[in-house]
């Protein structure tokens, strides 16, 4: 059960300022006062986290993975409570809760999985040549090793995947970093129920009680002092561009500063060509508004832009888009405050010069709905208005019709840089896709053919990043195995006694890894 708690190490405790879970549903207040953690805790925390370091970060790496398939059955085990009250505080489906869930414990399980493998050491040997001239080769030996604490911030579009125990905390512990979670405001109990879950791992695997704390609360400042912690070596953060900006401010002024991977604001373009329109344009219209309403349309892959050679074939897209978004019912929304900023987006839409509404969902009935929209307009009155390249978190998406394939690359290179984008073609499209490509590269993280964006796999190859303000470093991912390279660094050593190195190094190979050896792949004996 959850009654509100601040969780520190392996303690609990209740008091100070409060706050309350929103059903969005209905906009009713939860019954229960949580407590909201304060700059104190944040000081305590992280000094048990920084206690928690060397011993956490040197765990052998079954041990590691055991912990993290620990808190994956835990997680499993609080059993319908979880889903009912994530229901309550998001007003998301069962359904969709019960896959997330299912997410979470499988990336829980997946990086368990990589640990063991080892191929994150990145273990690199470059023996000494003390013959070598005119001077000799020192002996180099190279290793990842965590990068200390790291502070998480839930996120409110996904109250299990992305939060308490989501991909940012299984990477870092992965990697061998303590985790301090600030949690989310919207989904309290959930997150609750999640962070006593890996407090329990915590314990029955024996590790330093500093591994995890759970901060929630309502308060700004509780996530800038957690950010300011002297003791924190980097943070992960899925929300708002403002408020991952001003976390990077606050971590950039520290006299030590720090990265934080933050996962922004995107609004995934899709280009139609002309090949697909002539081929499945009203399919596409159908699909597309489909994916843009899925869930009110709060996923961060959400398509709110759309880019095709306009024309008849093009019209036929837009009759079908349309068609299926008259008929769209408003879903709930997470939040209020997400609510009342998609309103407000969708207004200055509507409002703009030079933009048409091509068609919105049907009357929202009840609080909190979100009013699906689709607006178009040409690329000269897109290019000159950057209000409409702005994302609005919901279903809401914007035409740019040109008049040339070289009128949509210009349109492309002028965007910002987004997680992803999507080339709707067939085979008589492949010379304007290979066009495409190279501007699309440098503008996002993740490129998609003949699919739609919405949907995120947790697998070694997907990248979820991309450049600014898609995310905070255009290099990282917060989705997949490489995730949990965020939280590592080099150390490399030099001439050091075999006995006195990292296991990873040693020249039996007891972690039986494939290293560098000399330039070359070994596989372990």
């Amino acid at each position: 059960m959850f009654n509100g708690a601040i969780l520190i190490g392996a303690n609990e405790r209740q008091g100070g300022e409060t706050f309350y879970a929103i059903n969005p549903a209905t906009g009713e207040k939860g019954d229960i006062a949580f407590s909201s953690a304060m700059p104190a805790e944040v000081e305590e925390a992280s000094k048990l986290a920084d206690a928690a370091f060397d011993s956490f970060s040197t765990l052998a790496p079954d041990a590691r993975a055991t912990f993290l398939e620990t808190v994956a059955d835990n997680i499993v085990a609080i059993g319908d409570l979880l889903i009912e009250t994530a229901m309550a505080e998001s007003g998301l489906p069962r359904a969709r809760l019960e896959g997330e869930r299912g997410r979470t414990v499988g990336q829980l399980r997946l990086f368990a999985s990589y640990v063991r493998l080892g191929d994150w050491f990145d273990a690199t040997i470059d023996p000494a040549m003390p013959d070598r001239a005119p001077l000799p080769r020192a002996d180099l030996r190279r290793v990842n090793h965590s990068v200390g604490p790291v502070a998480v911030f839930g996120a409110s579009n996904f109250p299990l995947a992305f939060s308490v125990a989501g991909g940012d905390t299984a990477s870092a512990f992965a990697a061998g970093s303590p985790v301090i979670v600030k949690g989310h405001s919207a989904h309290p109990g959930t997150g609750e129920l999640v962070a006593r879950a890996i407090q329990a791992a915590v314990k029955a695997c024996g590790l330093h009680e500093g591994t995890f704390s759970y901060l929630p609360g309502a308060n700004r400042a509780l996530g800038g002092a957690l950010v300011a912690d002297p003791r924190i070596k980097a943070v992960g953060f899925t929300g708002s561009r403002g408020g991952g900006v001003a976390l990077m401010k606050i971590a950039a002024d520290r006299n030590e500063p720090i990265p934080v991977y933050a996962e922004m604001s995107s609004i995934n373009p899709v280009v139609l060509l002309p090949g697909a329109l002539a081929d499945r344009a009203e399919a596409m219209g159908t699909a597309f508004v489909g994916s843009l309403t899925m869930g009110s349309g709060q996923f961060c892959t959400n398509p709110g832009l759309v880019i095709a050679l306009d024309g008849p074939d093009l019209d036929k897209f837009v009759a079908a888009a349309a068609q299926a978004m008259s008929g769209a019912q408003p879903q709930v929304m997470l939040t209020p405050g997400i609510h009342e900023a998609y309103e407000k987006g969708v207004a200055a839409l509507s409002g703009a010069d030079g933009v048409t509404t091509v068609a919105r969902g049907t009357e929202a009935d009840g609080c909190n709905r979100g009013q699906a929209a689709f607006f178009a307009t040409d690329s000269a009155t897109f290019g000159a208005n950057p209000l409409l390249a702005e994302e609005v978190f919901g279903s809401s998406s914007v035409l740019i019709k040109c008049s040339s394939i070289e009128e949509v690359i210009a349109t492309i290179a002028g965007l910002e840089g987004q997680l992803t984008a999507t080339l709707q073609l067939t085979e008589a499209d492949n010379a304007d896709a290979a066009k495409l490509l190279p501007v699309l590269s440098r503008k996002v993280g993740r490129i998609l053919t003949n699919g739609w964006p919405t949907g995120v796999e947790v697998t070694h190859a997907m990248v979820h990043g991309g450049p600014f303000p898609s995310t905070a470093d255009g290099r990282s991912t917060s989705v997949g195995t490489l995730a949990m390279m965020r939280f590592l660094r080099p150390v490399c050593y030099q001439d050091v006694p075999d006995a006195l190195l990292p296991a990873a190094l040693q020249d039996a190979n007891p972690l039986s890894l494939t290293r560098r050896v000399d330039g070359k792949l070994v596989a372990a004996a």
